[in-house]
């Protein structure tokens, strides 16, 4: 695997790898056909999961270590998570 610290990212590629790892990680399949699905609710994300995903972006995009005020504002849907992935990529330079 690449060392991710270094790579570059185009946002479309970078949403795309986000929505799939939280796909790929989430407890329950049922809610993936929702528009922009809620992690909870849609995917049955409960914190243990949450934190495993928190862990795996964070890794696989070398990002700082989510903080708990951090994680509470992005466990809403998919979208937020990409959101907040793509600015911390944004603010280190790491997004083409």
């Amino acid at each position: 695997m690449e060392n991710q610290l270094t790579v570059q990212h185009e946002e479309s590629e970078a949403r795309a790898l986000i929505e799939t790892i939280i796909l790929e990680m989430a407890p329950s399949s049922e809610g993936r056909d929702a528009e922009d699905p809620h992690l909870v609710d849609d995917l049955g994300y409960h914190s243990l999961a949450l934190l495993e995903l928190a862990f795996t972006l964070e890794d696989e995009f070398g990002l700082p270590s989510i903080t708990e005020e951090e994680g509470r504002a992005i466990v809403q849907t998919v979208r937020h998570v990409q959101d907040y992935v793509v600015m911390q990529l944004r603010a280190t330079g790491r997004l083409a």
